[in-house]
């Protein structure tokens, strides 16, 4: 059985590297962390991960047009952000999940099963 691919795209070092162990710690296939909005496009293109996790800003622009990439292509899209809050993020996109940073490793482990179910 082949473990189910999270794309996470973080610029803020810590925070990806903390992402990052919690999902592997968790079982999954970690793709990145990516802090720029291209490198996480081409990792995309590369292999179609099965769940992404998106900080909003990245170093190279906002993550909106990578999010709306991966929802088209029917990739559940996990918002993690410290600049927008989840009520912000779901006005934007409804069917989106979103948390607020910091967010506990239990609640976002919680939140990635939640989006792999519905999808």
């Amino acid at each position: 059985m082949n473990l189910p691919r999270i794309l996470v795209a973080e610029d803020e070092f810590i925070v990806a590297f903390d992402l990052c162990d919690t999902v592997e710690e968790a079982g999954f296939q970690v793709e990145g962390p990516h802090s720029e909005i291209s490198t996480a496009m081409l990792a995309v293109q590369k292999s179609r991960p099965d769940l992404a996790i998106l900080d909003v800003e990245l170093e190279d622009g906002d993550a909106f047009p990578l999010a709306e990439a991966l929802m088209a292509e029917n990739i559940p899209v996990i918002f993690h952000s410290g600049q927008f809050s989840p009520a912000e993020v779901r006005e934007r996109y409804p069917s989106a999940i979103a948390c607020a940073k910091p967010c506990p490793p239990n609640v976002m482990l919680e939140k990635v099963q939640k989006a792999l179910k519905t999808h």
